[in-house]
């Protein structure tokens, strides 16, 4: 596995590797949980926010990064990062992993890549944030798997 830097020329493949790795949570998780109306609302345009932000997420003058993971010459993830407002502070941002390489330790590598180059930008604390539904119970398992402190936190939502 090679972990390099993102290029512009990645990205149809990034948007086509995160809208199908998010897909099964959007259609099979959050709109049977959100209802079709709130979902609808809520996050109706996902695969359009996903392909509208991803090239933003690249941009070292603002300290964004992303990284792609390759495994026989296919991209297999993709990491993206950025180091906060607060000082000393990073969080990494979107993880995704495709299918066929999931279980072979490519999202470790990757978050292992983006902690050591935060680290070398004089990053102390890393943040991140994941889902507590079934969908994110392998991200779950890796991010405390690598050391992080899961923090409780609620969120609500309501159509009004």
């Amino acid at each position: 596995m090679q972990i390099r830097p993102y290029v512009d020329a990645d990205l149809p493949v990034v948007v086509e590797l995160t809208v199908e790795t998010f897909r099964p949570l959007f259609e099979g998780h959050i709109q049977p949980f959100y209802g079709d109306d709130l979902f609808d609302l809520h996050h109706g345009q996902w695969q359009q926010e996903y392909r509208d932000e991803l090239p933003t997420l690249h941009d070292p003058a603002a300290k964004r990064w992303m990284a792609v993971a390759e495994m026989d010459g296919a991209v297999a993830g993709l990491i993206a990062w950025n180091i906060a407002e607060r000082p000393n502070h990073g969080r990494i941002y979107l993880l995704a992993v495709s299918e066929p390489y999931r279980r072979a330790q490519v999202g470790r590598r990757l978050c292992l890549h983006a902690i050591e180059a935060m680290k070398a930008d004089g990053v102390e604390v890393v943040e991140l944030g994941t889902g507590e539904d079934a969908f994110h119970t392998p991200a779950r398992a890796l991010y405390e798997g690598l050391g992080f402190l899961k923090v409780p936190i609620a969120g609500y939502i309501k159509k009004i």
